[in-house]
């Protein structure tokens, strides 16, 4: 959601023939331009499909505000809000099934706080059921179901599956994976190729035809290709495959992201405090817990969640998303209300604050409303690129020949020293994102068998010819 400055450069020659280059791209030129445009039209459906969910999905976040004003707004602020504790024992009364998973106390004046409720009959089981009540009377809204550290409420929850993984569950995920692999490869080899044309030929006024459409596609590319690859690399972290090759890798390298011990008196533990398995009130129980929080600087948008299990702490973990981003955590013992264990976003690895950074900036929540509009820019770019990318490969046919294909045999021409090295680099690319080299290797098997099917139907043809 998510590719490149072309889902089909065709960049066939022209009459005017772009100007001389160094012999490497010379060589390379070739390859790149068929790698291009076969990624382009094969991987194009794919990346349509990523391009126009993640359009919705950016502007889900405003949609949300108003489709659910009137849960998660309140009719009237007032002067002081009733306890936290008090809250939640409203949202138990009026829906006292399942068991407190966590509550987010009210982050702004006019926001509801929300008590989330795991194991409701009829909610997904990796969802919860938010109960939102109104701080200041602590009468209940409404109840909607709700998915993931962001909160997202019905309708942003099902854009977000589309966009993930089509409701098809895992196995629908590697098509997003698919598409992240591919978009910044596809990008990449457009931005060389388009640079690569004499300033002349990248000129709009008084073209018509294919060239004017390579125009169009190429500008526009080159302008988005950053924001691609962005989105490639960022889409990547928390796929399936390159996901978890990616999370070897900076657990190898010490950078993976901490998280609050929940044991009194534990360090920082590899994995976070498990949901609760029984009440919100443990102890000394919420409102102390929240101030308790609130003494270490931890201020709103917070979300506590009550103990596992009799040896577990409360935790209080900041969930601001947006710039500056809130992401302290404390563990307090339910017993005494004393602090077992901080741990604060500054002390992040840095590997790990990029990843959280471009988590959110990938979703659109790390500068809000600008930072959405961007990305539909970046999808809108990228749906327009697609048409053109395709209509260019329509006008690239002469006569009958619709979509003439790049002809094959370009490896050919590039010399050992280079390719060598390109063909490791890819190789060694293809094996921590998969679902690039796998499929990379699959065209390049096709392509040498095609080859050798026409050369070996060109040479019966030839003696054919001979003998006749």
């Amino acid at each position: 959601m998510s590719t490149a400055p072309s889902p089909t450069t065709d960049e066939a020659p022209d009459r005017a023939a772009p100007a001389p280059s160094p012999r490497r791209w010379a060589t390379l030129r070739p390859l790149v331009l068929r790698l291009h445009f076969y990624a382009g039209v094969l991987v194009a459906p794919f990346l349509l499909v990523a391009a126009v969910t993640g359009f919705l999905y950016a502007g889900s976040f405003q949609a949300e505000k108003f489709v659910y004003a009137d849960e998660m707004t309140v009719s009237a602020v007032g002067d002081t809000k009733v306890p936290i504790s008090e809250q939640v024992a409203a949202a138990r009364a009026a829906h006292p099934e399942g068991t407190v998973a966590a509550v987010r106390p009210s982050p702004e004046n006019d926001a509801t706080t929300r008590v989330l409720l795991s194991g409701v009959k009829g909610v997904d089981a990796d969802h919860t059921l938010a109960v939102f009540v109104d701080p200041y009377t602590a009468k209940v809204r409404g109840a909607l179901e709700q998915y993931g550290s962001t909160g997202a409420l019905p309708l942003r929850t099902w854009i977000d599956e589309l966009h993930r993984d089509l409701h098809l569950g895992e196995t629908g995920r590697l098509y997003s994976e698919f598409a992240a692999s591919w978009l910044g490869v596809i990008s990449l080899g457009g931005l060389a190729l388009w640079f690569s044309r004499r300033r002349a030929l990248r000129t709009l006024r008084g073209t018509s035809g294919r060239r004017r459409t390579l125009g169009r596609h190429g500008t526009v590319g080159a302008w988005a290709a950053a924001g691609f690859l962005f989105l490639s690399a960022t889409g990547l972290t928390w796929s399936t495959y390159a996901g978890a090759n990616i999370d070897e890798l900076r657990t190898s390298l010490g950078q993976a992201t901490p998280s609050v011990s929940a044991a009194a008196g534990g360090d920082h533990a590899g994995h976070g405090a498990s949901a609760s398995a029984g009440d919100a009130e443990h102890g000394v129980g919420l409102d102390k817990v929240l101030a308790a929080a609130r003494s270490e600087g931890l201020g709103d948008p917070v979300e506590l969640v009550p103990p596992a299990d009799a040896s577990s702490a409360y935790v209080v973990r900041q969930i601001q998303r947006s710039w500056p981003e809130k992401q302290d955590s404390v563990a307090i013992d339910p017993n005494t209300g004393e602090v077992t264990d901080v741990l604060r976003f500054a002390d992040y690895p840095l590997l790990a604050k990029l990843t959280r950074w471009g988590i959110d900036l990938h979703t659109g929540s790390l500068f809000g409303l600008v930072n959405q509009i961007a990305l539909m820019g970046l999808a809108l770019s990228l749906i327009l690129l697609i048409v053109w990318g395709y209509r260019m490969w329509w006008q690239r046919g002469r006569g009958s020949a619709f979509g003439r294909p790049i002809p094959r045999g370009a490896w050919q021409q590039v010399p050992p020293q280079i390719l060598l090295p390109c063909v490791v680099a890819v190789a060694v690319i293809g094996y921590f994102v998969p679902l690039l080299g796998i499929p990379l290797a699959a065209f390049i098997a096709m392509d040498v068998v095609l080859g050798e099917v026409d050369r070996r139907r060109g040479r019966r043809t030839r003696t054919s010819a001979a003998d006749g």
